[in-house]
């Protein structure tokens, strides 16, 4: 820019000193005032700076599904449930399968030897047929859970023990599971017992008229025992 001026300062001054061309005073100052304003000439037209256009909006992105790695299926082996309910056996209903059910582990939870269970079953076969009598004679007892009546004095229960002669109340006989109870205490009381045929030990206990009438229930009492032990 300061040689431009220059510039025009010299033509300036050469029509200052030619007499046929007298300039105004201020003509010198108007045309470095123009000269000023123009762009200088080295200056090329630049264009403008690129700028950065913005980011074009994409679309939303979706996930790029990912190959799961194959993991081999072993096959597992299923475990049978045991039943909750025992399957009857020896020609029992399920009624006399589960009441048998409760007289052995009544015996197994007092450490009675399988032979007791035996017996045990032998004499509720016996005595009820394996079913939970009410008495009719004790109209009482009809009022606790039972599966059908007997007649027999006031023999109530499994093992048809009878509450006038101290074995318990009519309450308490009435359930299983407390019938088997006195049934082993009065059985643990008889000395040798183990040793006894199984029809002798459940006669020791019971004291019944037919003394030999729970032989005939030994063998399938065996059977039920095995099937629940």
């Amino acid at each position: 820019m300061a040689c431009c001026l220059g510039a025009v300062v010299f033509a300036d001054s050469r029509a200052a000193t030619t007499p046929t061309d007298p300039a105004p005073t201020n003509l010198i100052a108007e045309r470095a005032a123009s000269a000023e304003r123009q762009p200088a000439s080295r200056a090329t037209e630049r264009a403008p700076a690129p700028t950065t256009p913005p980011p074009t909006p994409s679309a939303t992105p979706t996930a790029t599904p990912t190959t799961r790695p194959t993991v081999a299926r072993t096959k597992v082996a299923k475990v049978k449930k045991k039943p909750t309910r025992p399957v009857p056996v020896a020609g029992l209903t399920q009624a006399q399968m589960d009441n048998a059910h409760t007289i052995v582990q009544v015996g197994l939870k007092m450490d009675i030897p399988r032979r007791g269970l035996v017996v045990a079953i032998a004499t509720a076969m016996q005595e009820s047929n394996l079913y939970n009598l009410a008495s009719g004679v004790l109209p009482e007892s009809l009022d606790y859970p039972n599966q059908g009546v007997g007649y027999d004095h006031d023999s109530v229960g499994l093992f048809q023990q009878r509450p006038s002669s101290g074995w318990g109340t009519v309450a308490d006989l009435m359930r299983p599971a407390y019938a088997a109870e006195q049934f082993y205490a009065a059985l643990l009381q008889i000395p040798g017992w183990q040793d006894m045929s199984i029809t002798g030990a459940a006669q020791a206990v019971q004291i019944s008229a037919f003394p030999d009438a729970y032989a005939q229930h030994e063998d399938r009492a065996t059977t039920v025992v095995g099937a629940l032990v």
